[in-house]
C-alpha cells in the first residue's frame, strides 16, 4: 500500500515527472537482464546454485491441453504492450508514429530478453528450485552469488514493484476516452495543467488499494484476472482492426487484416484457456465483472443521451427573452460589506431587496434605524426568527419570492481574510446558505467576497 501511494503521488505530478523517476530502475533492469544473457551464454556451465532442490512428479500427460496451458501462460509475457496503445492520446505529435516506434522498441527488448532467457534455461537445464526464481538462478549462474547477484535481485524486485505504473500510464487515459464517449462520468475526461488525468489516477489508486486489501497482498491471486482482462482486450481490439481494414480497404489492407485476424484467434485461445484453467482460482470474477461494467457503461451513456435531449444539444435553442429580475441580498448590519454588496446587486438586476433576520426585536429596531439613516435605496425586509435560525428563514423567503416566476438571484456577501490562517475565524454561514439554496431552489446564487487586508 505504501508503494501504491508513492506511485500515485508520482503520477499525480504528471507523465514527465513519473517517467524521470521510473526511467533509471527500468534501464538498470534491462541492462542487468541483457548482462545475465550475454555472460550466461559464454559460460559452459552455471558457476553457482541457489535455492533448494524440489521434485515435480508428472501429473498430466503431454497432450493438447497441456500445450495450450503452456501457450497461454507464455502469452502472459505479452501483457503490457496494450498500455502504449491506450496512452496514444498522451504522446506528442505525431502521436501515432511515436507510439508505433515505442511499441517496436518494446517488442524488440521484450523479444530479445525472453528468447535469451529461454535459451539459457534450455542450455543449462534450469529447473524450478525452492525459494528462488528462475531468473535468480540464471543470475547466480552468470555472476555467482556475490554483490552482483544481490544487486540484480534488488533491481528486479524494484522493477516488479514499479510495474504497476503501466496501469497508471494507460487506464486514466482509457477512462478519459470512455468519458468523452459518454460511457463514464465526464469528470474523468478533465486534465490538469501538468497534464494528467488526476481523477482517473485517484480512482485507479483507490480501486487498486481495495483489491490489495481483499487479496491480502497476494498478487498471484490477481494475475489470472489481469491476464484474462488483457486477452479479452487484445481479442476485441484486433477483431475491430479486422473490421476496420475490411471496411476501409486501403492499399495493402489484406495482409494487415490477416495479421490482426491471426492475432485475434491466438489471443482468444489464450484467454479461453486461462479462463477455463483459472476459473475457480478467481477468474470467475472476470465473468461477473465484465457484463456489470458493460451495463454500467450503457446506463451512463443512456443518462447522457437523455441530458442531451433535454438540453437540446442537437438543435438550436429559442432566442433569449428578457424578464424582470430581482436580486436578494442577505445582510446583518450596515457596514462596508453591505455597501459592496448593494453596489454589485444594483448592476445585476432590475430590483434589489435586502433581507435581514433577527431573533431579537431590539436588534431589528437598531437595523431599521441604521438603514433609514444610510438610506441606500433598496427596500429592507426584516424577518423575525424566534427559533434563533438565521439561514433557513432566508431560504424560505427566497422560495416564496421565486414562486412568482421572476428571475431571482441571491447575492451573498462575505468578508475573507487575505491569509488562510485567519479564515477559520470567519463566519461560514454564507457558504452554508449558498449550498442549501443551490440544492433546494433553482435561483442564481452568487458569492461576493470582500478581501480583508489581514
Amino acid at each position: 500500500l505504501i508503494g501504491l501511494f508513492l506511485l500515485t503521488v508520482v503520477n499525480l505530478r504528471g507523465i514527465a515527472d513519473s517517467a524521470r523517476v521510473l526511467m533509471l530502475p527500468t534501464v538498470l533492469f534491462i541492462v542487468s537482464v541483457i548482462g545475465v544473457i550475454v555472460v550466461g551464454l559464454f559460460r559452459a556451465h552455471p558457476a553457482a546454485t541457489v535455492g533448494t532442490s524440489q521434485s515435480f512428479p508428472a501429473v498430466e500427460a503431454l497432450g493438447v491441453l497441456l500445450v495450450l496451458k503452456a501457450f497461454s501462460a507464455g502469452c502472459s509475457a505479452l501483457t503490457g504492450v496494450e498500455a502504449i496503445a491506450n496512452a496514444v492520446p498522451m504522446f506528442r505529435q505525431p502521436r501515432v508514429k511515436r507510439a508505433q516506434h515505442t511499441e517496436l522498441m518494446l517488442g524488440l527488448l521484450l523479444g530479445a530478453m525472453l528468447i535469451g532467457l529461454s535459451l539459457l534455461i534450455r542450455r543449462h537445464h534450469v529447473a524450478p528450485r525452492g525459494g528462488v526464481t528462475l531468473l535468480a538462478q540464471l543470475t547466480a549462474g552468470a555472476f555467482g552469488t556475490g554483490w552482483a547477484y544481490y544487486a540484480i535481485s534488488l533491481i528486479v524486485t524494484l522493477v516488479l514493484g514499479i510495474a504497476a505504473n503501466t496501469s497508471f500510464g494507460g487506464l486514466p487515459v482509457l477512462m478519459s476516452v470512455l468519458a468523452k464517449d459518454d460511457r463514464l462520468p465526464h469528470l474523468f475526461a478533465l486534465r490538469s495543467e501538468r497534464p494528467v488525468h488526476r481523477w482517473g489516477v485517484v480512482a485507479l489508486a483507490v480501486l487498486a488499494g481495495v483489491m490489495l486489501v481483499v487479496v491480502s497482498a497476494d498478487t498471484q491471486r490477481l494475475i489470472p484476472l489481469f491476464a484474462i482482462g488483457v486477452f479479452v482486450g487484445f481479442t476485441i481490439s484486433q477483431i475491430g482492426l479486422v473490421r476496420h481494414w475490411s471496411m476501409q480497404r486501403p492499399d495493402g489492407w489484406l495482409p494487415r487484416a490477416l495479421i490482426n485476424g491471426v492475432g485475434a484467434v491466438l489471443t482468444a485461445v489464450a484467454g479461453i484457456v486461462l479462463l477455463a484453467t483459472k476459473f475457480l482460482a478467481g477468474a470467475w470474477i472476470v465473468v461477473l465483472t465484465v457484463p456489470l461494467l458493460m451495463l454500467l457503461f450503457s446506463r451512463i451513456e443512456r443518462y447522457y443521451t437523455r441530458v442531451r435531449d433535454q438540453l437540446g444539444l442537437d438543435g438550436t435553442p429559442p432566442r433569449p427573452t428578457r424578464t424582470h429580475s430581482l436580486v436578494i441580498v442577505p445582510l446583518g448590519r450596515v457596514d462596508m460589506v453591505a455597501a459592496a454588496a448593494l453596489n454589485a446587486a444594483s448592476s445585476l438586476g432590475d430590483e434589489v431587496v435586502v433581507v435581514a433576520v433577527f431573533d431579537d426585536r431590539t436588534k431589528a429596531d437598531a437595523m431599521r434605524a441604521d438603514w433609514a439613516r444610510w438610506n441606500p435605496g433598496p427596500r429592507l425586509d426584516i424577518i423575525d426568527s424566534p427559533q434563533h435560525s438565521l439561514v433557513h428563514p432566508v431560504i424560505g423567503y427566497v422560495e416564496q419570492v421565486a414562486r412568482n416566476g421572476r428571475q431571482v438571484a441571491v447575492l451573498i456577501p462575505q468578508a475573507e481574510p487575505l491569509h488562510g490562517r485567519y479564515r477559520i475565524l470567519q463566519n461560514q454561514r454564507g457558504i452554508l446558505m449558498a449550498g442549501l439554496l443551490s440544492s433546494r431552489t433553482d435561483v442564481v446564487v452568487c458569492l461576493l467576497k470582500l478581501q480583508l487586508d489581514l
